[in-house]
């Protein structure tokens, strides 16, 4: 096969950024080839995929302005606050939004964010859809960029955006250096149903071995309780944690929680993944930007990762639609620096931030754990530092992006 197409923006990954991206430059009357080597039909099945995911009030303001909200409404559990404690300890901070202010956020299955994804995505003529396809060569010049696929087709384009997670070729062929290391450790997830309800509360619950958080989920068909479970272990124990049978596997989580569900039962498989951290301070070069797990991967005890990922997608999206409007290709180098300079600091703080936190809350002892305690009371009892770290994981902090607006 011998065929050429033609777009604005050549975008590799068609996750929940990439594909994301695309709609939002689709809004702009930019057009763009997505790539990605998944089949959209197993990624949307029943039981593909466990996880689910925060959505911060900035990244609802950009599904928002998508026309995405509509379709997602009704599958969103909102959180109406977030308990963070040291080992169920006392001295927890209680977050809650102030009259008027809305949710702190909305819990989605990755799996329903995917299907309004899919499906919006399907009715802009400005995206061609790639799916089930590799790439075996990618080119970028003065005047373009060209992808070649394992079927033969050639991709052209005027800019190539790498979106394709933590493992991006194209960033690793591109020669950028991210700093990185290993936290040694596993993310174990899981879907609980339980007897007694969340409240809408999501639990973010520190132990040295790792942060164990609970996020609230809709009540399935049958009116029970739901939450997802990401539970972070020693890389050394995740192996005996996932061959625990289910009753002592519950017993364990329930213990952690200190039984505040009460009865739990399991309403996914478990799986996990290893936690790590890169960031790249660069995130462009000759006709090509990072978004999302590309440019930076860090650890889920924020849930921060994919609003992350979401705001360098309203950022581009904004950058490109001003550059072409001012009659400047979304290769122009200007174009791509303000891009650059846009998200820098952003992505620099949360990540650095998110280790930090990691840190921290891993130091073993009775005296880290009181100093812990006593800094998160003393949060409590500062309603001025609780709206800061609220609006920080709002997304709603800094100079904002056009499409995280509401």
């Amino acid at each position: 096969m011998n065929d050429s197409l033609s777009s604005d923006v050549i975008i590799l990954g068609g996750g929940l950024v990439g594909m994301t991206l695309a709609i939002g430059l689709a809004r702009e009357g930019i057009t763009s080839i997505v790539v990605d080597n998944s089949d959209p039909a197993t990624q949307t099945a029943d039981g593909f995929d466990g996880r689910a995911s925060a959505i911060s009030t900035a990244s609802w303001n950009l599904y928002t302005n998508l026309g995405m909200a509509d379709d997602l409404e009704p599958k969103g559990c909102p959180i109406e606050a977030i308990a963070v404690t040291d080992a169920m300890k006392p001295g927890r901070i209680d977050f809650r939004p102030e009259a008027g202010d809305g949710s702190l956020g909305r819990m989605f299955a990755n799996r329903d964010l995917r299907v309004v994804m899919y499906d919006v995505a399907s009715r802009e003529s400005a995206i061609t859809f790639l799916p089930k396809s590799r790439v075996t060569a990618r080119e970028r010049g003065a005047h373009g960029v060209s992808v070649t696929l394992d079927d033969g087709r050639l991709l052209r384009g005027s800019l190539l955006v790498a979106a394709e997670g933590r493992r991006s070729p194209t960033r690793d062929e591109a020669g950028f250096t991210p700093a990185r290391w290993d936290y040694h450790h596993r993310a174990i997830i899981a879907g609980l149903t339980h007897e007694k309800p969340h409240g809408n509360v999501a639990w973010e619950i520190f132990y040295p071995a790792g942060p164990f958080a609970l996020l609230p989920l809709l009540d399935d068909e049958q009116g029970r309780h739901r939450s997802a479970l990401v539970w972070t272990v020693s890389e050394k124990d995740a192996a005996g944690a996932l061959a625990l049978p289910d009753e002592a596997f519950l017993g364990e989580v329930s213990r952690r929680m200190n039984g505040i569900f009460g009865e739990l039962a399991l309403s996914s498989a478990r799986s996990s993944y290893p936690l790590n951290f890169h960031h790249t301070v660069k995130v462009v070069d000759q006709r090509l930007a990072l978004v999302g797990d590309a440019a930076h991967g860090m650890h889920p005890i924020a849930g921060q990762g994919l609003n992350l990922g979401l705001r360098d997608v309203a950022a581009l999206v904004e950058v490109l639609a001003e550059g072409m409007r001012m009659g400047l290709e979304p290769g122009d180098a200007q174009v791509l620096k303000r891009y650059e300079r846009w998200r820098a600091l952003d992505t620099f703080m949360v990540s650095g931030a998110t280790d930090v936190l990691t840190r921290l809350f891993g130091m073993r002892g009775r005296l880290p754990s009181m100093v812990r305690r006593l800094g998160m009371a003393g949060v409590q009892r500062m309603p001025a530092l609780k709206r800061f770290f609220m609006d920080e994981a709002r997304g709603m902090s800094g100079k904002l992006p056009a499409l995280l607006q509401a």
